[in-house]
Order: structure tokens, then sequence, then C-alpha cells
């Protein structure tokens, strides 16, 4: 059997390049070709025309194009999940040091998000509110700059300019200044500090600790006969897991047919030690990006919190309704199906 398996360039997409680089795949008689895609959007959108048969997916898009309100409707299954966190926010050298201006220094998240908060009320009543830089409206990284925005009091609607940019993009748009900040997933903000425009103010797994980020989604039809692929991929993920395989893991992902980056960049968010600044700051932070056996099993909760997720930020109202087809999409039974006996 041949498939096609889309990904989005980013150290989260591990898991399914590993399957297939790795040899995981093959062990398990499929034939793979993996298709890297430029956006969110177009992966959304050849997944639901058929064009591939499965991808790397943000979470809750996944969600959205089942509810059919993003993109097609499009019947999917998520028999596996490939990761938790990996994201942080990044603003320009300009607005962190307007943050700084009164002096708070970097003492912690909170304090952070509330010298934040005060620029972007400064700016919006100035009228010229910050632009900040989102993935895509259904993503974890929306919600975590909401997150972020409400630690320091602020309500995002209405006083912060968000646009869509593509994870590969996202980092030479806040160079360039079309944004002020982002959100995106490892490398991109390990890019922006490394060429000295960006300074990363917050980590997503502390704004939100265990967060469900990429999945394995499949067409519906597809799920019953998805038990090798999901076998493959979580063998390659285990393997990423470990931290004896962080180095040629890294360097796989750097590769130019893959991330085409430096492999220092993608080694920062596999150690959990990740450099915040030009000036070579590092933090560390263990649960960074999580791979294997902690992530892989799709649970009924991380619906619920996407839900609530959705909620806060005016995407859905979760009805009854809704929340039985979203629950849907979830599939632990095909993850157990496919354990070994």
């Amino acid at each position: 059997m041949r498939l096609a398996l889309g990904y989005v360039p980013l150290v989260d997409a591990a898991a399914l390049i590993v399957a297939v680089e790795r040899g995981f795949t093959a062990a398990e008689g499929l034939a793979v070709d993996l298709v890297r895609e430029p956006s969110w959007a177009t992966l959304r959108d050849r997944l639901a025309l058929g064009h591939l048969d499965g991808a790397h997916m943000l979470a809750p898009l996944a969600l959205a194009s089942s509810l059919g309100i993003s993109g097609p409707e499009t019947r999917l299954a998520v028999p596996l999940a490939l990761n938790l966190n990996g994201n942080a926010i990044t603003v320009s050298r300009p607005l962190w040091a307007a943050m700084m201006r009164d002096g708070p220094g970097d003492k912690g998240l909170d304090t952070v998000a509330s010298a934040f908060a005060g620029v972007a009320r400064a700016r919006a009543g100035q009228g010229a509110p910050l632009t900040l830089g989102t993935v895509h409206p259904f993503s974890s990284h929306t919600y975590q700059l909401r997150l972020f925005a409400a630690r320091g009091g602020l309500d995002l609607d209405g006083t912060v300019r968000m646009v869509v940019i593509p994870p590969p993009r996202i980092a030479e748009a806040l160079r360039d200044g079309h944004i002020d900040g982002f959100c995106a997933g490892s490398p991109w903000n390990s890019l922006a500090v490394e060429e000295g425009y960006g300074r990363i103010a917050a980590f997503g797994c502390a704004l939100a600790p265990d967060c469900p980020e990429k999945v394995l989604a499949l067409p519906a039809y597809a799920a019953p006969t998805c038990g090798a692929l999901v076998r493959a991929v979580r063998r390659a993920g285990r393997w990423c897991a470990r931290r004896e395989n962080h180095e040629e893991l890294a360097r796989l992902l750097a590769r130019p047919d893959h991330l085409a980056i430096a492999p220092a960049l993608v080694r920062r968010a596999l150690a959990g030690t990740v450099v915040v600044d030009p000036d070579g700051t590092r933090r560390d932070a263990p649960d960074f990006v999580l791979f294997g056996e902690t992530a892989e099993r799709p649970r009924p909760a991380q619906v619920d919190w996407l839900l609530d997720r959705m909620t806060e930020a005016g995407q859905i109202v979760a009805t009854p309704e809704v929340s039985e087809r979203a629950h849907g999409l979830y599939r632990p039974d095909l993850y157990d199906a496919a354990l070994p006996d």
C-alpha cells in the first residue's frame, strides 16, 4: 500500500518523518511518500480533497475541519497524537525593549505578560495596535497568545491585530517588521533569536502544560485499516523521545528536504534548553516538546480543553451536538486496537 502523508516543516513533525526515514513504515509493509506542505490551510484542503492519505495536523484544525468550520467539512479520525507542547511566543527586540522600559526585568511569566499588556494597551490607545502572528486561527498558538494576554489582564479582542502566517514564513515576517511578535512551533522561534531580531517571551508549555499540539489525522474511511501506520508512527515517536537519539534526529529534521535549517536550532527544542535572546540567555524547560508514550494516546479530555479554548475565542458555541461530534474525532479505540497483542 502506498500512502501520501503531509506535514508542515516543524520539529513536531518528527514522528512522521522518522517513521518513514528510519524504515518503521516499511517494516509494517507500507510505502509512504512524505509531502511537505507550505501552510496549514494548504494541508487541510489537500487532505479534504483526497490528495493526501493522512497528515501531521494541528489538533484544533482537525477538530474544526471535522465540524465544518474551517475549509471543507471533512470526516476525520485521530488514532494517534504526535506530540504535546513545542510552541513559544517571540516578540521583536523593539517590543521587548518597550516591555522592559520601566525596569520590570524578566522576572517570570506574569511579569512579562503584564509588561506586554501595558505596551499593547498604550499602542491601541495611540491608534497603532500591535500586530501578532499566529499560524492558523484554529491552533493552540492562537489560544496560547490569548492565554498570555489574559495572564497580563489583557483581552486581545479589539486591542491587538492578529494575522495568519505559515510557520516557515513567520520569523521573516518579524524580521521584516510586518508583525511585532508571534506564536509558532520550533524551530522558528529559535531562528528569530539566532538571527538577532527576536526575543522569546514565553514558552507554550508554561502557558498550557501538556498542550495538545499535533495529531495524525486520517480520513475517517481509512480508520479501520490504519493499524500498521499507527504502529509505525508510534514506534517512531518513542524513538524520538529517547535522548540518545536526539543528535541523529536533529540532523535528520534539519535536512534541506525537511526543515532546511541548522541542526543546532532543532537541538534546542529537543533538549529543552532554549536560547531566548541574542545574548545567549538560556532557559530550561524539560517539557518544551514531548514525544512518545507521554503524548501518543488520544485523550477525550484534550477535546474538552480544545472546545473550551474555541468557545473562549468565539469560534464555536459548544452545544451537546458539537461536543458529541468533536469527541468522535479522537479514536483511542483505534490506538488500542493497533497495539501488538
